[in-house]
């Protein structure tokens, strides 16, 4: 296989492992194979940036909110962190950070990686006014009432050195005891058991009834505090002041001087784990001084100075019983492994993704075949190895599906990809619905109310043919549907009708066009500024579109090449779907045009990220590393000393953020 195939084998698999995930809450493969795989794709984008793709999975941060309670937009971003699962991974890493900064050697902070779900707090004059979940990073559940029923979590707080308004971040945890009481209690009452404290913590924060959640001996340790004043020095500092301020910090955290020490530290807490009164998965590193935190800054995905390191995985025996074949809104076909159920890190089991047919071949996999199971911390599960010594006499070879599982359409295979695709596109009913949930996604037109089920049920009904026909609905359409009471009925055909003021961009996503992300879909979006220029540009002019390459634009001329699809459109423009940009999508200014621009340092009058908002609304690009197509470095305190030598060796003229406003003003 070639490093294109590989590369577009490994995006395809891990895109539909994050809907899967953050989408669907139905994963299927563990997080330690989901991060191995995402590693493996980051090094081969690196070592080859010609197949750069803005909506590969290494650049998104990815995934959906279910809105079961009011949803709230964090103000600063809950990145998710990479992970790693050696040694080696660390010494890497912390020479990537050597390099940025000009530096031979950095602190750290130690901190226990808790296993919990993910919660940010926000304080106004030392009271707590706010409690959201991580959801997908960028907004969250609102559960403060949930929350002030946990007794470690600080109502109200008494200092003097209180940030007038801040954010701390942290994690609910069940501890081990209160978890067995809790199980111990259900089964005297003869109810099943809760598999692990994990889920049953991030259950409880969504009970509707605040009374349970108080019931239940959560715990809140606090690791984080989030403040547009510059309080505190070091990650140390703000762990100490937490602590003083009455907020649950764990005493295991530690400074350490260099990666020497955190290795140390690694070692010591593998051995002893099991001894903790609660569960964790591994160590939290963190660059000590926020001002370097501050310069290294974040990929899309996650902060460059940080870094879960993971234990190993528990893993176990069990029976391969079938392999059956799923459809994706693409056709793409995902085959899983269904295994006899056995119990691993507290869930049972039942599954396992087996990625595609080659993944298959290469495990020369029998039916009934004994299989290694794995997992990395969560509940998606790997197989990692056949024990052939048990193997049946009589078992079969695993042959991969020549037909598609719904519609029975014979399976196509593209010469440079991995997975197996249905090409029924009109007639799979998967396909169709899929297709329909992706436009009415969050990130796409955000209507609501509307699940897969319901998706189906309205086709087989032929009240919806297409994205489009759902335009057409009403009231009346809805309300005989299962489970569709009148007042969901109504607030569906309202979430419809207000769907018309989408901008264009996200219109464009929404439409489903393979290989044209979220990033993608605004680039195109700007460049050419309406639907119909869309349509009717060439190849060539598609590709000039900046980080536009031959298959995006490939596919772009096949959807529109397509009669159905043009048809969708007008059913679209009809309906009063924007299908153009308007002037307010677009940027303030073209003052800082075909400008390239590094940020660097930390600054007063604005943060990092409020810059490069600023430079691109007036048209400029910003740029990770100083090259001599770079125009100017925009430089703040505590700039890199190997980013300000790069600068004046290449002639490239650094100013400040006065500077910078001066230009965007001109």
């Amino acid at each position: 296989m070639t490093i294109a195939e590989q590369i577009s084998a490994l995006r395809k698999e891990l895109h539909e492992h994050n809907k899967r995930y953050y989408m669907q809450d139905a994963p299927i493969i563990s997080d330690y194979l989901f991060d191995e795989k995402l590693a493996t794709l980051k090094r081969l984008e690196d070592a080859h940036p010609d197949f750069f793709d803005p909506n590969s999975p290494t650049q998104r941060v990815g995934g959906a909110v279910t809105k079961n309670f009011n949803t709230v937009v964090h103000e600063h971003r809950m990145y998710s962190l990479d992970n790693s699962y050696n040694k080696q991974d660390l010494l890497d890493w912390e020479a990537r950070m050597c390099k940025i900064l000009g530096v031979t050697t950095l602190e750290y902070t130690c901190e226990l990686k808790y296993d919990g779900a993910s919660i940010s707090l926000t304080y106004t004059n030392g009271k707590l006014v706010q409690a959201v979940t991580r959801g997908d990073g960028v907004q969250g559940d609102e559960v403060t009432n949930n929350v002030k029923t946990i007794n470690s979590v600080p109502l109200e707080i008494n200092a003097s050195d209180v940030p007038g308004t801040f954010t701390i971040r942290g994690e609910i945890i069940l501890p081990l005891a209160g978890f067995n009481a809790m199980n111990a209690a259900r089964i005297k009452a003869g109810e099943d058991p809760y598999m692990n404290p994990r889920n049953t913590a991030s259950g409880s924060l969504k009970l509707q009834d605040s009374r349970l959640v108080a019931s239940r001996p959560l715990d809140c340790f606090l690791y984080q505090i989030v403040t547009s004043q510059s309080v505190f020095k070091t990650q140390l500092a703000s762990l100490e002041a937490a602590d003083r301020w009455g907020f649950y910090v764990p005493k295991h955290y530690i400074h350490a001087a260099n990666i020497d020490a955190v290795i140390t530290y690694l070692n010591e807490w593998e051995d002893k784990r099991s001894s903790l009164p609660y569960e964790i998965d591994g160590v939290v590193i963190k660059v000590n001084q926020l001002a370097y935190q501050e310069e290294l800054g974040y990929t899309a995905k996650s902060p460059r100075w940080a870094m879960a390191y993971k234990f190993k995985a528990e893993a176990v025996e069990t029976q391969l019983e079938d392999v059956v074949y799923q459809v994706g809104r693409t056709g793409a076909i995902t085959p899983v492994a269904k295994l006899t159920p056995v119990l691993l890190g507290g869930t049972i089991v039942k599954r396992a993704s087996l990625h595609n047919a080659d993944f298959i071949a290469g495990l020369d996999l029998h039916y009934l075949d004994t299989v290694s199971v794995e997992k990395g911390g969560e509940i998606i599960p790997k197989i990692t190895a056949i024990n052939t010594n048990k193997r049946q006499p009589n078992s079969t070879a695993v042959r991969y599906a020549t037909h598609c599982p719904e519609c029975n359409t014979p399976l196509e295979r593209h010469v440079d990809e991995a997975q197996h695709y249905c090409p029924n596109t009109t007639g799979c009913m998967p396909q169709r619905v899929g297709r329909v949930a992706h436009f009415i996604s969050r990130k796409a037109m955000d209507i609501d109310g509307l699940g897969a089920e319901t998706i189906q049920l309205m086709m087989q009904k032929n009240l919806l043919h297409s994205y489009a026909s759902l335009y057409d609905i009403t009231e009346a359409d809805l309300i005989p549907l299962e489970r569709l009471a009148e007042k969901s009925a109504k607030n569906i055909v309202a979430a419809i009708a207000a769907s018309v003021e989408i901008p264009f961009y996200r219109v464009l996503f929404a439409l489903g066009i393979r290989f044209v992300g979220q990033t993608v879909a605004k680039k195109l979006a700007q460049h050419f500024g309406s639907i119909d220029a869309l349509a009717m540009a060439s190849a060539q002019e598609l590709e000039a579109v900046d980080e536009i390459g031959a298959r995006i634009a490939e596919s772009v001329r096949d959807f529109f090449a397509s009669a159905e699809n043009l048809q969708i459109i007008a059913q679209l423009r009809q309906a009063g779907v924007q299908l153009e940009q308007q002037a307010k999508e677009g940027p303030v200014s073209n003052s800082l045009a075909d400008l390239r621009f590094v940020v660097s340092g930390v600054f007063t009058a604005f943060s990092r990220d409020d810059l490069k908002v600023l430079i691109e609304q007036h048209g400029g690009k910003i740029v990770s590393s100083i090259s001599s197509k770079t125009s100017y470095v925009v430089a703040g305190d505590n700039m890199g000393p190997s980013k300000k030598s790069k600068a004046t060796t290449l002639g490239i003229p650094i100013i400040s953020e006065q500077e910078l406003v001066t230009m965007m003003k001109a």
